[in-house]
């Protein structure tokens, strides 16, 4: 295998242990096996992957769904891989944590750009190229969740490789001076090995907790609660977004990328 095309078509695969053919024109990722359960119980199609790294599957419409696993290498990984498939769109299904007033609990967000703080990133652009999501591709889920009569909140996400990090004085001094909206560990990632790789690419985040105050940090009671309130209304605003967006939304591309 001598080029980065070459080791994509073998590990795409490997990793989720789906053929490349399988994988559709428009590609949902996620870091829930259980959004995975929902998409193929909707759908009636197979899970690829189990026990692999990653899982997968497709509906026969051609919408595909990737569980990722969790953290900027994965989301790095996978960006390149379907690189194999070069699909039309991809759009981040991923939870993350307000750091501000305006953001609650069960909040949407479309983020406008993503803080690159992670440094998986770094190997793909220098560190002052931003992290930007795909304007088209985010104009149109904007319009399915205004469509639905729902709120979200937009602004910059701060990206970190860095967990257990609620405790830190420090560190969320430094969150509150860079003025972000949200923090996850993902979407900077996403934005910028699709930006590489010519992929157009997306994040809708859900505000699953509030990681600024002890009460507000993340709990596994609390977490099951968000899953339980939110997650289908988040899975099912991707799935129409990404399923209508190439009969009704507009290319996602200019005619130069």
């Amino acid at each position: 295998m001598e080029t980065k095309l070459d080791i994509a078509k073998n590990w795409l695969p490997r990793y989720t242990g789906m053929p490349v053919d399988r994988f559709g024109d428009h590609v949902l990722l996620t870091n829930f096996s259980d959004y995975i359960g929902r998409f193929c119980d909707r759908f009636g199609c197979d899970v690829y992957g189990e026990g692999r790294a990653m899982q997968a599957a497709t509906n026969d419409r051609g919408l595909t769904i990737v569980n990722f696993g969790i953290g900027s290498p994965n989301a790095a990984t996978i960006m390149d891989l379907l690189g194999a498939r070069m699909p039309s769109a991809v759009l981040f299904l991923g939870k993350c944590g307000g750091l501000k007033d305006s953001t609650e609990i069960g909040h949407f967000v479309l983020p406008i750009a993503a803080i690159r703080g992670e440094g998986t990133s770094d190997d793909y652009f220098p560190h002052e190229v931003p992290a930007l999501p795909s304007f088209k591709l985010h104009k149109f889920v904007s319009d399915k969740i205004v469509d639905r009569g729902l709120e979200y909140r937009t602004g910059v996400v701060y990206t970190t490789n860095r967990r257990v990090w609620e405790h830190d004085k420090a560190f969320k001094g430094r969150l509150k001076r860079m003025t972000a909206l949200a923090i996850d560990m993902e979407t900077a990632t996403v934005f910028i090995v699709g930006h590489h790789n010519r992929i157009s690419r997306g994040a809708l985040l859900l505000v699953s907790d509030v990681p600024t105050t002890p009460e507000g940090v993340k709990t596994e009671a609390s977490d099951k609660a968000v899953t339980q309130n939110y997650a289908r209304m988040h899975l099912d605003i991707g799935i129409e977004a990404m399923t209508h967006i190439g009969t009704q939304g507009e290319p996602i591309r200019h005619f130069t990328y």
